[in-house]
C-alpha cells in the first residue's frame, strides 16, 4: 500500500488542497446514490473514524444531504481528531451529528451505512467500541457501503485479524487494494466498484487479475498446418481401481484445454476409453507412454508413488495435484529443471507448509507464495478465489471468474486436466494456471447459473467459456 500512498502524495502536491478528497467523495456519493436508488428522504449515518476514509464519508454525505437524505455521522474519534472541513461540509449542507448514546438507534434506523472508520493502514481488526457498532449494522435492515475498503480488514494481505465490517458494496480509489481481491478479505468486500481518481500508478503491481481480453492473448488457437502432435500432447499419469473418476474428469478438462490429443497411463484406462474414446491409452508408464509436451500426474492415484516419481523425471512441464501433492518429495519437486505446476487447496497446501490449514485459509497470499518459492514451483492456490504464484517472485495472479458451486468433488480433477493441455500447447505454467483458473471459472457459472452441478457438468461447458473470451 506504500506504492498506493505515494501516488496519493505526488498527486496531491499537483493539486489545490482537498481536491483529491473530493475527486474521493464525489465518486462515493454518486454509489451510494444509485444503491439507494431514491436518495430523497432516506436516512443515511456516517461510520467515520480520524482518517482520511472519515473525510470521504463526511463530503459524500454532504453532497447526499444536499440531494435531500437524512444524514447523521456517528463520530469514532474524538471532535479534534475528526477531519474538520469535512465536517463542517456536511453541518452546512444540513446533516447532524449522532448525540451520545444515539449511535445504535442511528444505524438501526438507517437504510444506508457509510463505513469510513478505517483506511488502508488499518491493522488487526475493529477496536472494541468499533466492533461493538459493527454488530448493530450486521444486524440492521441498512444496506452497507465501505469506503476504499471494508474496516477491519488488512489491505495489503486480504487477512482479517479481527472483527471486520461486512458491506454490500465496496467503492475503492485509483486501484483495486489487495484485501479486495484474497480472501478471506475479499468475502468482507462484496461487490467493488473502482473510483479513478487519477492516480499515476508505477507498472510493478504485487497482484494482476486477468480480464478477458488478456485471456484470449494466451488462449492457443491452431494454424492452418497444425496437426493433432503439434498443438501439442497432454499425458494424464491418473486414477486407480479405487478413484477411476479422477481420471475420466482429468482426461474430460484435459480434451477441452488446446492440446492436440491427450495420452493416458493408469489403471482406470477401461473407464475412460469407454467414456473417451479420442484418448490414446498405454499400459506400459509413463516413459513408455509416447511422447508428450507436459504431463498432468496425481489426481486419483491413491498410493501410485512409483508413477509420481516417474513423470516427475520427465523433461517437460509437470502439473502435480491431488495425491500427486503428497507423493512427490520436496527435493524431487525443487530439483526439476522443466517447469512445475502445483494445484492444492488450502488443506494440501496447510500439508506441504506443515502449518495448519487455519493459518493458509487466513492468509492466502503469504502461503502462496512461500509454496512457490520453497518448491521452486509455480502454484496455483484453489478457492474461491484462485491464486497463482511464480517461483521468480513477481506479481501474484488473482482469479475470481469462480462460483461457489465449484466446490464439488472432481471440479479439482477438471481443473488439473484443462491446465496440463495448456501446459502441453506452449503457455508457461504462470499463464497455463491462470487461464485454466479463469476458463474453469467461467465454466462453472454457465454450468451452476444457480444450481448444484457436478463436474461433469463443468467440463462440458469449458468450449461455451472459450468461446465467450474470444467473443
Amino acid at each position: 500500500m506504500e506504492t498506493v500512498r505515494a501516488a496519493e502524495r505526488e498527486l496531491m502536491a499537483r493539486l489545490p488542497e482537498g481536491a483529491l478528497m473530493q475527486r474521493a467523495a464525489a465518486g462515493l456519493a454518486a454509489a451510494c446514490a444509485d444503491l439507494l436508488g431514491r436518495v430523497y428522504g432516506s436516512r443515511v449515518v456516517l461510520l467515520v473514524g480520524s482518517g482520511d476514509n472519515g473525510g470521504d464519508a463526511l463530503y459524500a454525505g454532504a453532497r447526499l444531504a444536499r440531494r435531500g437524505a437524512g444524514v447523521t455521522a456517528v463520530l469514532l474519534a474524538k471532535p479534534e481528531r475528526t477531519h474538520a472541513e469535512g465536517l463542517a461540509a456536511l453541518l452546512r449542507a444540513g446533516g447532524c451529528v449522532a448525540a451520545d448514546g444515539a449511535a445504535e438507534e442511528a444505524v438501526e434506523r438507517a437504510d444506508l451505512v457509510v463505513d469510513g472508520i478505517v483506511g488502508i493502514g488499518g491493522k488487526g481488526g475493529l477496536r472494541p467500541d468499533a466492533e461493538a457498532l459493527a454488530g448493530v449494522v450486521e444486524r440492521s435492515r441498512a444496506a452497507v457501503v465501505a469506503v476504499d475498503l471494508p474496516s477491519g480488514v488488512e489491505a495489503d494481505t486480504g487477512e482479517v485479524r479481527g472483527a471486520a465490517l461486512r458491506a454490500d458494496l465496496t467503492v475503492t480509489f485509483g486501484t483495486h487494494k489487495p484485501g479486495l481481491l484474497i480472501d478471506p478479505a475479499r468475502e468482507y468486500a462484496g461487490s467493488v466498484r473502482l473510483i479513478d481518481i487519477g492516480l499515476d500508478l508505477p507498472p510493478d503491481a504485487e497482484l494482476e487479475a486477468l480480464q478477458h481480453a488478456d485471456v484470449a492473448r494466451l488462449l492457443p488457437v491452431p494454424a492452418a498446418e497444425s496437426d493433432k502432435y503439434r498443438r501439442g500432447v497432454v499425458g494424464i499419469a491418473a486414477g486407480s481401481a479405487r478413484y477411476p473418476g479422477a481420471a475420466v474428469l482429468a482426461v474430460s478438462g484435459a480434451l477441452r484445454g488446446g492440446a492436440g490429443a491427450v495420452r493416458y497411463v493408469g489403471p482406470a484406462a477401461e473407464a475412460v476409453i469407454a467414456r473417451f474414446p479420442e484418448t490414446l491409452v498405454s499400459d506400459q508408464g509413463p516413459a513408455k507412454a509416447g511422447r508428450v509436451q507436459a504431463w498432468v500426474a496425481g489426481p486419483g492415484a491413491g498410493d501410485d508413488a512409483a508413477t509420481v516419481a516417474e513423470v516427475l523425471t520427465a523433461d517437460v512441464p509437470v502439473l502435480l495435484d491431488a495425491d500427486g501433492l503428497r507423493l512427490a518429495g520436496r527435493n524431487a519437486v525443487a530439483g526439476r529443471t522443466a517447469p512445475t505446476l502445483m494445484t492444492p487447496h488450502a488443506g494440501e497446501a496447510a500439508a506441504l507448509l506443515g502449518v495448519p490449514r487455519e493459518e493458509v485459509e487466513g492468509a492466502r497470499l503469504a502461503a502462496v507464495r512461500e509454496l512457490a518459492a520453497v518448491y521452486r514451483a509455480t502454484v496455483l492456490l484453489k478457492g474461491s478465489t484462485t491464486l497463482v504464484a511464480d517461483s521468480g517472485g513477481g506479481a501474484v495472479r488473482v482469479n475470481a471468474t469462480g462460483t461457489g458451486w465449484l466446490a464439488t468433488a472432481g471440479s479439482g480433477d477438471v481443473l488439473s486436466g484443462l491446465a496440463g493441455s495448456l501446459l502441453a500447447a506452449g503457455l508457461s505454467a504462470l499463464d497455463a494456471g491462470s487461464v485454466a483458473a479463469y476458463l474453469h471459472g467461467l465454466a462453472g457459472r454457465f454450468a451452476a447459473d444457480g444450481a448444484p452441478v457436478g463436474a461433469h457438468d463443468v467440463a462440458e461447458r469449458i468450449p461455451e467459456a472459450w468461446r465467450d473470451v474470444r467473443g
